[in-house]
């Protein structure tokens, strides 16, 4: 099993939301950056766990557990002209951006915010606190996961 974090905006799309769609899983379109997209496309699998992170709101942070239920296949959004997530260089022939789809585990107690997350040692080295990162999707090592769910979340 691998481990992510996915950043989401609240005001976009929230745990509230997942937690309110059928069966408690939707599609994580929208992914337009190559590095976040080959993640999708070529290591998630059923089954993976992912933190689902709220971001770009006050304060970021992470606010529940969500599973991968439905391994890469094409993002429909970019072949709709009216999606704010077309593409018109994605062709349906040779798709560009993939997407996955997720479901609802646990929605936290409460957010394990940003600066929580940057005060602890053992969490030294995670992608989401280092340095420039602006990936809407990284991978969480197992120990990185098992420390934060010692956070109370």
């Amino acid at each position: 099993m691998n481990y992510w974090l996915m950043k989401s905006e609240p005001n976009a799309f929230s745990i509230d939301d997942l937690a309110q769609m059928p069966d408690q899983t939707e599609h994580w379109d929208g992914v337009r950056n190559y590095q976040a997209r080959n993640m999708m496309r070529d290591e998630m699998r059923i089954g993976d766990r992912v933190f689902f992170y709220h971001s770009n709101c006050t304060p970021p942070g992470i606010v529940g557990i969500m599973q991968v239920v439905r391994e890469g296949y094409p993002d429909f959004t970019a072949f709709d002209p009216q999606s704010k997530y077309f593409d018109d260089k994605s062709d349906p022939e040779k798709p560009r951006w993939f997407m996955v789809d997720i479901q609802l585990v646990r929605k936290f107690k409460r957010l394990i915010n940003l600066s929580e997350l940057k005060e602890h040692l053992p969490l030294e080295g995670m992608k989401l606190l280092q340095r420039g990162n602006r990936l809407s999707i990284t991978p969480v090592s197992k120990e990185h996961w098992d420390f934060i769910l010692t956070l109370g979340g």
